[in-house]
């Protein structure tokens, strides 16, 4: 993993939105940890579609992508690669650099 920021262009009318929208999605994180650790399946993939389908919207198109991925990889119950997806999405959350527009 890097440093390098991930800039991410939003919509300045969404500005007030985007910290509640950051937090929600630290919450996803304890959630989707929690989930794992259970061996949640339905928990895992309802999270990851609820966050591909999010994520698009304020313009956050890698966490639609990382999404995705879980929801893809809670069809397959493939438990190493959703830990690693959750681990892509804490680092991206933690790089992200949000540029309003």
């Amino acid at each position: 993993m890097t440093d390098d920021k991930i800039v991410v262009r939003v919509d300045a009318d969404l500005e007030e939105l985007i910290p509640g929208f950051l937090e929600n999605r630290g919450k996803d994180i304890e959630r989707l940890r929690e989930a794992l650790a259970e061996q949640d399946i339905s928990t895992l993939q309802s999270i990851g579609h609820s966050l591909k389908g999010v994520g698009g919207g304020y313009g956050f198109d890698g966490l639609s992508e990382i999404g995705a991925g879980i929801e893809t990889a809670a069809k397959e119950q493939n438990i190493s690669l959703i830990e690693e997806l959750i681990n892509t999405m804490a680092d991206y959350l933690q790089r992200v650099d949000v540029v309003l527009e």
